[in-house]
């Protein structure tokens, strides 16, 4: 049985956070359960996107890497990252895939802005691999969240906004 609390230390009911693994979500609650005797508070995030809610204990919220979305500073040197230059390491793709998948997961948007940077083809270069599109577009998508969220806009005006300072660089 649930019982409904307002907020735990750090959280509170109606706050964006971005779990790494999935990116950016709303706490819908914080509530206590009893799990097999144990009573536990949990936080249960929405991820509208992915039609997904999560219940993480909130005593292991901080070790999973859940946190509050970045500030507009932090989201500043990640869009400055977009400007940068590619770094395309010369390793074989699986092993810079599974670095790629590795920054996306960590949640961190200068990482997830290195990804984009990094995948991002303007238009006269040459076409991109199946399994580089899937992870571009899991990086932008992960990044254009966190952009909407931090800023106030809808997804697909973060996606442009993206898009535009990558093309200016």
């Amino acid at each position: 049985m649930a019982t409904k609390k307002k907020s735990t230390s750090e959280f509170e009911e109606g706050d964006h956070v971005v779990y790494p693994a999935h990116g950016v979500g709303r706490i819908m609650a914080i509530e206590t359960q009893v799990i097999s005797g144990m009573t536990l508070d949990l936080i249960v995030i929405h991820f509208e996107k992915d039609r997904m809610t999560l219940r993480v204990p909130a005593a292991k919220s901080t070790s999973v890497g859940m946190r509050k979305l970045s500030s507009p500073d932090k989201l500043e040197t990640a869009l400055a990252t977009l400007k940068g230059r590619a770094r395309v390491k010369r390793t074989m793709w699986s092993r810079r895939a599974q670095e790629y998948e590795a920054k996306i997961n960590s949640g961190d948007p200068v990482s997830i802005a290195e990804v984009v940077r990094d995948l991002h083809r303007n238009a006269g270069q040459p076409e991109q691999s199946y399994s580089e599109r899937q992870i571009y577009e899991a990086a932008l998508d992960r990044l254009a969240r966190e952009v909407a969220a931090v800023e106030h806009i809808d997804e697909t005006a973060a996606i442009e906004r993206l898009e535009k300072v990558l093309r200016a660089a």
